[in-house]
């Protein structure tokens, strides 16, 4: 026959006057703890302000479009620049890029760690929960009446749930998520910004290739004319119209010449291969495209307009993603001096279980269900070697160093764009000169070599304006790869068109 047992109560679960009760000690301790603290913990500004200029000391270039019509651009445009490049390569290798550097792939996990952090910090807000069973057989004498009993077989079983919870009373735990949820932030701001470098980078490499390609090509024109130069002075010498020490001079000349090919043909080898290994696309697929590209795109001499630079300089720094980042910083370690704050005063803990379990003894069956709800208890720091005050101590020392770097990231942008400015506005106002001084020389070794082919000139005047020419039209061909730099360094130094309203996460790309 089976029989159960169960306690008062047990079915309806913790009675309310149980509940009330605690519910009153609970408040009664909280005050106490209030009481003990003294205070309210206080953290350090989760903000800081940075003097940033009113405006622009460098000139300011004016955004024009292909036809001269001035139009304006947003700083959000940045992000779709390189697609108005109209060169399909320079966008494909930018995302081939992305998609491989290592920068790219260490700010991602950054992102999946600092989310992971912020999840088991949060956790610690909530009480825990375990599970927990038993089970146990064994052997039961009995005896009773002044006669000897036998042996009976005990079996007993219990489930039951475990819970705890630290009341966070003076927010030690919640500051603890909410830095975690700023260095969130703050890690992917810096998965845009690893972006912005990588496609920075890789757009420097991709024009300086173009460049040295129009080096590449003026150099073998140059060498070729030494070389035509050498053989005809050769021809003259042996006829006996020419003295063996000019046609010295014609041959060093086209020795130069060619030296100087294989140096620059060297050059731009050197700049495909760091293509290479910033896309990881295999080296000849890569000369391909860039052979099909360079015969399929325009000369774009005149690079596209980046944005018209109408918005004061507190607005374009804030849409930088490093700056946003250790403002983010900023918020996070003031958070952690409030943690480590509250973690020097009293703790307040709560304990409780339920359960049920089952015995059998002799065919006899017996149920039980149990509760409890405590301890309730209050823990007060006393002594811990000064291990809470160091903590606090170093949690304050990161704040002023995460205050410092916000600081110094804010006047590194500002210096960023003004010397980007400087560079677009020098490089402007050399333009003519250069173009002035590269169509003059040209002239004039056009007469020199004509009057030479007379009998009118002599080889060294020659080679004299021959290198002065090669010397201009390399001026000129560098202007125009440092008024690229400049664009792609003000591009960099805006942000790359990075916005937090628009803060995708990888997960999102």
């Amino acid at each position: 026959m089976n029989s159960a047992y169960r306690p008062e109560r047990s079915a309806g679960g913790p009675s309310s006057f149980a509940l009330v009760h605690l519910a009153r000690l609970a408040t009664t301790l909280v005050c106490g703890v209030s009481v003990l603290a003294g205070c309210a913990v206080s953290s350090p500004p989760g903000t800081v302000d940075v003097a940033v200029p009113p405006q622009w000391i460098a000139a300011v270039p004016r955004a024009t479009s292909g036809a001269g019509v001035a139009h304006s651009a947003s700083l959000s445009g940045l992000s779709q620049w390189w697609q108005l490049q109209n060169d399909a390569l320079l966008v494909e290798l930018i995302d081939a890029a992305q998609r491989v550097a290592p920068s790219i792939i260490a700010a991602r996990a950054n992102i999946a760690q600092a989310r992971a952090t912020r999840n088991i910090s949060g956790g610690a807000l909530l009480p825990s929960l375990d599970g927990v069973g038993s089970a146990s057989r064994g052997s039961l004498a009995q005896s009773g009446g002044g006669v000897a009993g036998g042996t009976a077989v005990s079996t007993t079983a219990q489930l039951g749930l475990q819970a705890s919870w630290e009341v966070d009373v003076f927010g030690k735990n919640a500051a603890k998520r909410d830095a975690a949820q700023e260095r969130l932030m703050a890690s992917q701001a810096l998965w845009h910004d690893a972006r912005v470098v990588v496609a920075a980078e890789v757009a420097g490499q991709y024009y300086s290739l173009r460049s040295c390609e129009k080096q590449l090509a003026v150099t073998a024109l140059d060498a070729q004319s030494r070389a035509q130069t050498s053989r005809l002075t050769a021809l003259a010498t042996q006829a006996g119209f020419g003295a063996p020490a000019v046609a010295a001079l014609a041959r060093a000349s086209a020795a130069e010449g060619a030296s100087r090919l294989t140096q620059q043909r060297a050059q731009c080898a050197l700049i495909v291969k760091a293509l290479v290994g910033l896309t990881a696309i295999d080296e000849p697929l890569l000369a391909q495209k860039l052979a099909r590209s360079l015969l399929e795109s325009p000369d774009g001499q005149a690079q596209q307009p980046i944005v018209n630079l109408a918005s004061v300089p507190a607005q374009a720094v804030g849409q930088r993603p490093d700056v946003y980042s250790a403002a983010r910083d900023v918020s996070a370690a003031s958070f952690d001096v409030g943690s480590a704050a509250a973690a020097r005063l009293p703790r307040l803990t709560l304990a409780g279980n339920i359960g049920t379990g089952r015995s059998r003894v002799s065919g006899i069956t017996q149920s039980f269900d149990t509760w409890s709800f405590g301890p309730l208890s209050l823990t007060l720091p006393l002594l811990d070697g000064g291990v809470s005050r160091g903590n606090l101590d170093i949690a304050a020392a990161r704040y002023e160093e995460a205050v410092g770097k916000y600081q110094s990231v804010v006047r590194l942008a500002v210096r960023e764009v003004e010397e980007a400015l400087v560079n677009l506005q020098a490089t402007a106002d050399r333009a003519s000169d250069t173009e002035t001084a590269a169509d003059g020389y040209r002239a004039s070794f056009a007469g020199t070599e004509a009057r030479y082919k007379a009998g009118l000139a002599s080889l060294v005047e020659l080679e004299e304006s021959r290198r002065t020419l090669l010397a201009a039209q390399s001026a000129l061909l560098s202007l125009q790869l440092e008024r690229r730099n400049a664009w792609i360094a003000l591009y960099r130094a805006l942000g790359g068109g990075w916005q937090l309203e628009a803060n995708a996460t990888p997960s999102q790309q």
